[in-house]
């Protein structure tokens, strides 16, 4: 790993954020995919003390820990650092696409992307867009971890059946976390990805699962 990534490693410790792949742009410049693998955000999230009454808590705390971290690192690097979110928009900016050119993503049976080390127990909080060429990060996995799952319990553990080879039948879905809102879904976690032997290790905690299940429920049903 590179200076300039061991020491946004560092910044990022004590938040609970992580580097999730990096990549170099067109632009001649590095582009680090930053977010959350298992609970360790989520901690400290929780303990920064968010107001309930926000719409989107921890929108609003990515963007003041990340933005924080930038203005760190270009003043220990002297280079100039720019931030990208992932809830900005219309138009969006491209992470999934983002992830998947980094090389340390790959798409799943069920749609959310796996990462090799933390399965599906990931999510991009936002990204620092480096005006420099950074020697990238050696990636240790170059083929997706679903190519060799045969059995591919994910498909076939969704109470409801949402997930199949056709898509995700996102209302059927939905009418679960109504019907059952102190279901194991609702309160643990998508009972299909956690189906996936990959990262198990970095299954959301209880309280995380539930914060983005009643998320996910609102934007669909407010």
């Amino acid at each position: 790993m590179s200076r300039s990534l061991a020491l946004l490693e560092d910044a990022l410790q004590p938040s609970g954020l992580k580097i999730l792949g990096c990549l170099h742009t067109e632009e001649k410049s590095t582009l680090v995919l930053i977010g959350n693998a298992g609970p360790d955000m989520w901690r400290a999230f929780e303990a920064s003390g968010y107001d309930e009454g926000n719409p989107d808590p921890l929108d609003d705390w990515s963007r003041r820990t990340i933005e924080k971290t930038a203005e760190r690192l270009s003043n220990d690097l002297q280079c100039a650092i720019s931030t990208l979110f992932p809830f900005d928009g219309p138009p969006y900016h491209p992470f999934q696409r983002w992830a998947a050119r980094s090389g340390t993503a790959f798409p799943t049976p069920i749609g959310p992307l796996l990462h090799p080390v933390y399965g599906m127990w990931h999510a991009y909080r936002g990204a620092l867009c480096m005006e420099c060429l950074l020697e990238l990060p050696v990636n240790d996995v170059s083929t997706s971890p679903c190519a060799t799952c045969a059995d591919k319990p994910c498909l076939a553990t969704c109470p409801v059946d949402a997930f199949t080879t056709e898509g995700y039948d996102v209302p059927a879905c939905l009418d679960l976390l109504e019907k059952e809102p102190v279901g194991e879904c609702f309160s643990t976690g998508c009972m299909a990805r956690k189906a996936c032997p990959v990262g198990r290790e970095f299954i959301y905690e209880k309280a995380q699962a539930r914060f983005h299940m009643e998320k996910f429920l609102k934007a669909y049903r407010p």
